[in-house]
């Protein structure tokens, strides 16, 4: 967590995207945190999210980050969206 602090602001946003991978890869942890796990959401829902926890503006970015370093997973046609347990942590 210290290392995500850096890129957060004062009530926990994510304030600006780290230049490296392995920040970005706990800043995207972070944010799949705010996602409860076993509950399926539709797009809209983690877009509100994920501007609800960022001020930089660019929710995409987040939303595939968390998808392809398998935070977050959807289903092909991007109905729904969900957050796994994590295994290898014990969540």
């Amino acid at each position: 967590m210290k290392d995500v602090e850096k890129f957060l602001d004062k009530d926990g946003k994510i304030r600006s995207w780290p230049t490296k991978t392995n920040f970005k890869v706990e800043v995207l942890k972070y944010m799949a945190s705010k996602f409860e796990l076993g509950k399926d959401y539709k797009e809209k829902e983690v877009n509100d999210i994920i501007e609800e926890w960022h001020t930089f503006g660019d929710h995409f970015l987040l939303r595939r980050g968390m998808i392809e370093n398998k935070l977050l997973f959807r289903t092909r046609n991007g109905s729904k969206y969900w957050r796994e347990q994590d295994k290898a942590k014990g969540e």
